[in-house]
């Protein structure tokens, strides 16, 4: 089930993403990458491993998400974004002695975005993220939710930083309660030939338990060539400065490779 659900969202991106690569350059793609709301269709497969989890922290996860992010013109002066982020999970001994598999719960945005920076240079988006209770074998919240989000940054030379945040609220009467703050601000350099360095944190606050998770990262990607198909590949670490009693502690791993489809 997980594989046709990788290739079904590859070849949508595919199919929407007629226009080739033609003479944009791998330092453009890169910048391109680095700002959430860009007009670039493109397809990361992100795998993060977390270990040291569960109360008596035995536990291990590996977490496939698949975020395709697709923009939409909208006329010549505005952008909708849709960015999704579907979870595929594997993880044992959480609960010691058990396992489970399969797809967390996913999340949807769409950013509202002027089709041109500020006269401060600044590119921004707003608009609304829904939480959608699609995990099996009991790995999400089963709880449909809704919010705000938004992103603001600015690219000055090789330089990219801002900031992505949302808010989620549980709506209906599913039986776990939401109220959650997500906020990662990041700041990134690319080179001439294309590489990316990333510091990013990706912090949410719990507000109906009180309980924050802040991992940092530090991610190196490069663009690169397979055949006519234009990727971004890397890795990086991060590190665990906050979270619940059961949730992941020290230092994880992250691997991505994006499938990139310029306009």
């Amino acid at each position: 089930m997980i594989r046709p659900a990788i290739a079904s969202l590859a070849a949508f991106a595919i199919q929407t993403a007629a226009p080739a690569l033609a003479q944009t350059s791998d330092e453009a793609l890169a910048k391109d990458l680095a700002n959430p709301i860009a007009s670039l269709i493109s397809v990361p497969f992100q795998y993060n491993f977390d270990d040291n989890i569960g109360l008596q922290d035995t536990g291990h996860r590996s977490t496939l998400n698949v975020q395709p992010v697709i923009p939409i013109s909208l006329g010549p002066n505005w952008n909708l974004i849709s960015r999704t982020i579907v979870p595929l999970i594997w993880q044992e001994d959480v609960v010691p002695g058990t396992s489970q598999s399969g797809m967390g719960d996913i999340v949807q945005s769409f950013f509202f975005s002027p089709a041109q920076p500020t006269e401060g240079g600044v590119t921004w988006g707003v608009g609304p993220v829904f939480l959608l209770p699609t995990a099996t074998d009991g790995l999400g919240a089963d709880q449909f939710a809704a919010g705000i989000t938004g992103v603001a940054l600015r690219q000055t030379g090789p330089w990219t930083y801002g900031m992505l945040a949302n808010h989620l609220w549980d709506v209906g009467s599913g039986s776990v309660p939401i109220s959650a703050t997500f906020a990662q601000p990041f700041l990134s350099y690319t080179t001439p030939t294309a590489w990316s360095f990333t510091l990013q944190a990706e912090a949410t606050y719990d507000w109906e338990t009180d309980q924050a998770s802040v991992p940092i990262g530090a991610i190196v990607t490069k663009v690169v060539k397979i055949g006519n198909q234009r990727v971004s590949v890397g890795g990086g670490l991060r590190y665990w400065a906050e979270g619940p009693d059961s949730g992941p502690e020290g230092v994880a791993v992250r691997l991505i490779a994006t499938l990139l489809f310029p306009k």
